[in-house]
């Protein structure tokens, strides 16, 4: 199942998560970015989610468990075709620019609880790109409707995507080299 981001706003809400769907998914995509692994039924745990017990929680488990899938296969996909799960460009063009700060915030959170930094250290790169992402997590974008603004939110956008495929590469490329025979832990 695709998620919108509408679909999964709405769901969110109506389960009384506490957290939108840019952060969400930003925490997911940090979280696996950052080499982060969870057993079914274990990322909420993992994530630092509180819903309550029941079927809200088992709904959005699953919910959860899809989205994951996606996020893995966007990430993994040859073509480059991982995209932040941002509002509708029909949107006014500040509620975009908030919810991509929101999907930085979840980024950053989701990548930390992975403990990514234990595998070893980062490239200049990496580390670059996360302090990007700390930059933007704690802006307030003020943006209008101009045509100029939304080049620029194009912009920041494009660089969120690409910073999380790098991130994603660069760990992804760590793991690879630490079970390759021959090779050693790194």
């Amino acid at each position: 199942m695709n998620h919108s981001h509408a679909q999964l706003e709405s769901f969110l809400a109506g389960a009384r998560a506490g957290v939108g769907a840019s952060d969400l998914h930003g925490s997911v995509t940090g979280y696996l970015c950052g080499g982060g692994a969870a057993a079914h039924g274990e990322l909420l745990k993992a994530l630092e989610l509180d819903v309550e017990e029941g079927e809200p929680r088992r709904q959005l488990e699953a919910r959860l468990e899809d989205l994951v899938l996606e996020c893995r296969a966007a990430l993994d996909d040859a073509q480059l075709g991982f995209q932040p799960l941002l509002p509708d460009a029909a949107r006014p063009l500040p509620e975009r620019a908030d919810a991509l700060v929101e999907w930085c915030r979840g980024f950053l959170g989701g990548f930390g609880l992975a403990h990514a930094r234990q595998a070893g250290d980062l490239t200049a790169e990496g580390s670059e790109v996360l302090h990007d992402f700390g930059t933007i997590a704690g802006s307030e974008l003020s943006c209008g409707e101009s045509e100029e603004d939304e080049r620029s939110l194009m912009e920041v956008s494009e660089f969120v995507r690409v910073g999380a495929l790098v991130l994603h590469a660069e760990i992804a490329g760590r793991r690879a080299d630490s079970t390759s025979p021959g090779r050693g832990v790194n």
